[in-house]
């Protein structure tokens, strides 16, 4: 596996060591990038290996990030590890209802404000992945793309699963694992992509 171009050496020998340890070649495009990318932000394989995505699905979310399109974060730490990307999070002025929590009320501000075709990214909370898909069935969300990847051994898993039930297009992964850094490399993947570095079908997704 090849680095993608211009980057600090020791980024570069931490591509070949990925290269070493993980088979990509057989993924479609966009999922090779994607999984790379979370394989090298995390240095977890099995993480890595449990993504879900429909390349489709990946696709509409790197034409959306092309277009500028909203991209809305659970949390600020997701946000803050998107590279060159205007994300937008609500939570430092969410307040939790009753039974329910600061992450939950962030996704509700934001649908009431984002227009369709954003890019949801939740990479710490379940109830806020519960959030997006109860907005999503109630017709008030309409997503290009929403990346679920909380953590926890509470609720993380079952929101997942739902996600991947729900039809929406989606990214995910299988289990308890996720967290803010591994949602974050995905949408950098995908926005690497959309800056330029190449389309679906293209060698250069494979770095």
């Amino acid at each position: 596996m090849s680095p993608p171009a211009e980057v600090h050496p020791i980024e570069a020998e931490s591509y070949r060591i990925l290269g070493s340890r993980m088979e990509l070649a057989s993924l479609p495009p966009l999922m090779a990038a994607v999984t790379a990318r979370v394989a090298h932000a995390t240095a977890d394989l099995e993480l890595a290996a449990s993504l879900v995505a429909d390349e489709a699905a990946l696709a509409a979310g790197v034409d959306a990030l092309a277009a500028g399109a909203t991209v809305v974060t659970d949390v600020e730490m997701v946000k803050a590890g998107l590279g060159g990307i205007d994300a937008r999070c609500w939570i430092t002025t969410a307040t939790a209802a009753a039974g329910s929590t600061r992450s939950a009320a962030a996704i509700r501000a934001a649908v009431a404000e984002v227009a369709d075709g954003a890019v949801w990214v939740v990479g710490c909370a379940p109830t806020a992945l519960v959030e997006v898909l109860e907005q999503a069935l109630a017709g008030r969300l309409r997503p290009a793309l929403v990346v679920g990847m909380p953590v926890g051994f509470v609720g993380a898993a079952a929101s997942k699963e739902a996600l991947r039930a729900s039809g929406l297009p989606a990214l995910s992964n299988v289990g308890d694992k996720g967290g803010s850094a591994a949602a974050a490399a995905a949408v950098n993947a995908l926005a690497r992509v959309a800056r330029g570095a190449g389309r679906p079908g293209s060698e250069a997704l494979r770095r």
